[in-house]
């Protein structure tokens, strides 16, 4: 299966057909753009309104079709053994189909380049010589710099033909990473495209180790999701959750140049930081008891604690009639609201009408006729809601939660059985904050927030949520996730061994019921796309105590990757001369180190006189090189780390399990080759 590089521009030449095939799809990409743009709704609108919402769509259809210089436009071809069905192949018709980033037509309407979300595109990803799928040849090709100049056959149905590894996949696979995160559309593999392309109903969860590709494939389900159901999603909505804005910031683009602009993006806080701002941080220990899930119970006591029997009974005066409902039939609504345990406003709206209800009874009873409009006039009648005010008052979700954290009697009524005295004085200030604007909230208490929001009224649910790096959550904020995706679906990304935070979950099972998804389905990927064979090897010495029993990831890249320990005496001159070594080579360039020791490298790279980004930035003509404090690595990829002082990683957090999985995160971000640095002795496992 060798690969062909472009040599002559003639008709006889493959390479040269196919770059003519290119360029009329970009030019008929360019006329798609032009038609949309020359759309006149004028004739064709009722009001200014619907002309806004019309324009604000053909806006993004425009969007949608931009031609991205550097972005191929197809990476691959089928040839079919036999002709597809039209309606499978988007119109298409013949038996050769070319597979890209989106779907493009000639002038009247024919494909040039088919999705490759399409269930035609499907074998480019599934098919193999033991099931072909009707696939007779299978074309990959490879660019450079935008320009098509290589391509390469595997003939699925040959016997004569012998099974290799597929070069430009192996290229594309480990080509330098400058910039921000992109799409693996051109390489995804089999169990990849498996999950992918898994239905909306199921929420899937992934566990997949460093460079396996679970951020890659939870995006582009996202993006085949909506392909799949266009409608559905539009109307309720899909959200991707990662956890810092670093992070975000390095995957934004991918959706983006899948043709897909309104996925949102955001981070568990904020989710969570509607109604208060987050000015304060948590010890860890309170962080640990404000994240357990036995918190919500705390907080539906405290909340339904505010339901104070009926003292009195009930007296409407409607003209000269008074209709008097008393307080044992007003304690039997209360109760029964009680006992459908509905959402505390909900109830708090319900109650007036049902006492409401029993006047009007009351009146049908002594001859009278009201209707609803009379209903609705006694449940805003004087008497009715002040009888109400007393028995079910309203609640303001961060006051409850502020009270919660300031009174250590409240606190001790509602947590009995559920918190221990220590767990109590964990979480209560020392100094009570007089109001919700002048606490200073931490992000834990703004999840406590929420949860007690939702307990009064209900979160808007969206049709789909991606959460990246879940392992992290903790039990609060997978429910928090989890409301806003109540009645839709999830795919769940994270990595066990990577869990950094003091309440970092222990089983996806855990995770899972948290999340409201008892029966999501788990994935392991455990090949490895992104880290070098030496690099993950030398990795995984940590797996055996950091995350007993979990399979550490097999590397299937060609190149072992540059791997060197060194051992220093002035760390800070060494780290800059590694990374100014590091600079000679193509790509991206990352300094991971403890976050205490970063300002002084920050120092010493500018007395050097060497620029740097911060995390998630992209590189640019000036410098290549990011200065990456542990705590924002995860989720990052470079071409060549420099890693200083391992131990002081380590150190950094507030045990050594911890510390450990901090380390084992800034040890699998490179792409190309990696070199620690240390003057301290290394953990016992790497020494």
């Amino acid at each position: 299966m060798p690969a062909h590089e472009f040599e002559s521009d003639t008709t006889t030449d493959p390479l040269a057909h196919e770059r003519a095939h290119l360029a009329a799809s970009r030019a008929a990409l360019r006329a798609m753009r032009e038609d949309a743009q020359n759309l006149d709704i004028r004739d064709v609108t009722a009001n200014w309104v619907n002309a806004a919402v019309l324009q604000a769509q053909i806006d993004e259809r425009i969007k949608s079709l931009a031609d991205l210089a550097h972005t191929p436009l197809f990476f691959g071809r089928l040839d079919y053994l036999h002709v597809v069905g039209a309606e499978e192949a988007e119109g298409a018709e013949g038996e050769q189909f070319y597979i890209g980033r989106r779907h493009v037509h000639d002038a009247v309407g024919d494909p040039m380049v088919i999705d490759w979300r399409a269930p035609v595109s499907q074998p480019f990803y599934r098919a193999s010589r033991k099931d072909p799928l009707d696939v007779g040849r299978r074309r990959r090709f490879g660019y450079t710099g935008g320009d098509l100049t290589a391509y390469e056959d595997e003939h699925l149905t040959d016997p004569a033909e012998a099974e290799q590894t597929s070069k430009l996949l192996q290229a594309e696979i480990e080509r330098p990473r400058v910039g921000p995160m992109r799409d693996i559309v051109a390489t995804i593999q089999p169990e990849q495209d498996e999950i992918v392309r898994s239905g909306l109903g199921g929420t899937v969860c992934v566990q997949g180790g460093p460079g396996t590709g679970k951020t890659a494939v939870g995006l582009h389900r996202v993006a085949y999701l909506l392909y799949a159901h266009r409608e559905r999603l539009a109307r309720t909505g899909t959200l991707v959750v990662g956890p810092n804005r670093s992070f975000l910031h390095y995957i934004e683009q991918v959706l983006p140049a899948l043709g897909e602009l309104e996925v949102k993006q955001a981070t568990v806080e904020d989710l969570v930081t509607a109604q208060i701002e987050v000015r304060g941080a948590d010890e860890a220990p309170a962080a640990v008891v404000k994240g357990d899930a036995r918190m919500a119970e705390v907080l539906r006591r405290a909340l339904r604690s505010h339901v104070t029997p009926p003292a009195e009974p009930v007296m409407v005066v409607r003209g000269s009639r008074r209709w008097r409902v008393p307080a044992y039939e007003i304690e039997e609504m209360v109760q029964e609201l009680l006992a459908r345990d509905m959402r505390y406003g909900a109830a708090h709206e319900a109650l007036p009408q049902r006492i409401a209800h029993a006047v009007l009874v009351r009146m049908e009873q002594a001859g009278e006729a009201p209707d609803d409009r009379v209903q609705n006039a006694v449940a805003r009648n004087t008497a009715v809601k002040a009888a109400v005010k007393a028995i079910w008052p309203a609640v303001d979700p961060a006051k409850l939660v502020l009270r919660l954290l300031s009174d250590a009697e409240f606190l001790a009524e509602h947590a009995e059985g559920l918190l221990t005295e220590d767990e109590q004085k964990a979480i209560l200030w020392t100094k009570p904050a007089r109001s919700v604007k002048t606490a200073k909230w931490s992000a834990a208490d703004a999840v406590l927030i929420d949860e007690a929001a939702d307990l009064v009224s209900r979160t808007h649910s969206l049709g789909h949520v991606v959460i990246d790096e879940a392992q992290d959550l903790s039990p609060m904020q997978y429910r928090a996730v989890g409301r806003r995706c109540s009645t839709g679906s999830a795919t769940v990304l994270g990595d066990l061994a990577q869990g950094t935070t003091p309440w970092s979950t222990q089983s996806w099972e855990q995770a899972l019921s948290h999340l409201g998804k008892a029966d999501a389905v788990v994935e392991e990927l455990t090949a490895g796309f992104r880290v070098p064979r030496d690099v993950i090897a030398y990795a995984s010495r940590l797996l055996p105590v950091i995350s007993p029993g979990l399979a550490p990831v097999e590397s299937v890249r060609e190149s072992p990757g540059s791997l060197s320990v060194r051992e220093v005496a002035d760390l800070d001159a060494a780290v800059v001369a590694a990374c100014e070594e590091s600079l000679t080579h193509e790509g991206s360039i990352g300094l991971i180190a403890a976050d205490a020791r970063v300002p002084a490298l920050a120092d010493a790279l500018t007395a050097a006189g060497h620029t740097y980004l911060s995390p998630g930035r992209e590189t640019t003509a000036e410098t290549r090189l990011t200065l990456v404090p542990a705590s924002l690595a995860k989720g990052l990829e470079y071409d060549y780390v420099v890693l200083d002082e391992p131990a002081a990683v380590v150190d950094g957090e507030p045990d050594e399990r911890t510390g450990l999985r901090r380390l084992y995160v800034a040890l699998t971000r490179a792409v190309s080759g990696l070199t620690v640095l240390h003057s301290a002795p290394l953990p016992e496992e790497l020494a």
